[in-house]
């Protein structure tokens, strides 16, 4: 068993992930269009990597297609896959979310979602009918753990109590987090997350490779910090960076290279005083 097979769980829903998935929001086009995708998801499963997060807006729909042909193949065995449902303003009726999650099923070719997601808390439907709809599909066997995305705190409270009246716990809110986006730690949705059991996952970690580009200052520490821990790279330290705030990392992973670049955030941790250098050193952004 490699270090990325170390599992977490996410929040009490007893799913247990690696502390590090991939983002597939860039595989709508498909693996016809884009070889390189299906190296990169057998790339994932081979150095243990097993949370694979798309969306029924991911192409729309193409994500999810494509992550279905790999996961068709004997080294898709294990996988996690967490989706998401869109609240356009015109699913207004009770069967909305259980219509879109059937949609997303298909597509997938899989029986039931690990983990099912609000894409965004919009109106005008309240996020407590939302929630409503996610257990009654944890019930009905098609979804195995409810989660929310892009909710500040309240909205994931008002969540969290929702699903918790019919006895099933808020998984995970996923959320924009990184050095570059610190706001969940300033709003205080990171601790709340904490202090509820919620898993917090963080999509563009690396600030959709801005982080890698500029910010010369900040982007020499990470350096300097990477060389002490047996020449990480910039990027490898910025997601061990958001692992050791007790988030989950899902980057964009669109070759094999990509894979194994992210895959090398796993397997040793930041120590205090780095943690708090980059802390300090990212406030300035």
């Amino acid at each position: 068993m490699t270090e990325s097979d170390a599992r977490v769980e996410l929040g009490r829903s007893g799913i247990r992930v690696t502390p590090l998935g991939i983002g597939t929001n860039h595989w709508g086009r498909g693996a016809a269009s884009r070889p390189e995708l299906g190296p990169a998801f057998v790339a994932a499963r081979e150095v243990g990597i097993n949370l694979f997060d798309t969306a029924e807006i991911y192409g729309p729909g193409g994500s999810e297609r494509t992550l279905a042909q790999f996961l068709r193949a004997p080294v898709g065995s294990g996988s996690v896959v967490l989706s998401k449902f869109f609240p356009f303003p015109w699913r207004l009726r009770r069967g909305a979310l259980r219509r879109a999650l059937r949609s997303s099923l298909d597509r997938l070719e899989i029986p039931r979602l690990d983990v099912y997601l609000l894409h965004f808390p919009f109106p005008p439907v309240p996020i407590e009918t939302w929630a409503e709809r996610m257990a009654d599909a944890v019930e009905e066997g098609l979804v195995g753990a409810a989660g929310v995305s892009n909710c500040d705190t309240a909205q994931m409270r008002r969540a969290q109590k929702a699903l918790a009246r019919r006895g099933i716990p808020l998984a995970c809110n996923e959320v924009e987090y990184g050095l570059l986006n610190r706001r969940p730690e300033r709003t205080g949705l990171l601790a709340a997350c904490a202090h509820l059991g919620v898993t917090l996952i963080a999509y563009r970690p690396l600030a959709m490779g801005s982080l890698l580009r500029r910010h010369g200052e900040l982007q020499g520490l990470l350096g300097r910090i990477g060389a002490a821990h047996g020449d990480r790279s910039v990027a490898q330290v910025a997601l061990n960076w958001v692992i050791c705030k007790g988030a989950i990392p899902i980057p964009g992973a669109t070759s094999a290279q990509h894979v194994k670049e992210n895959a090398g955030a796993l397997g040793w941790k930041l120590d205090e005083e780095e943690i708090a250098a980059l802390d300090a050193a990212s406030a300035r952004y």
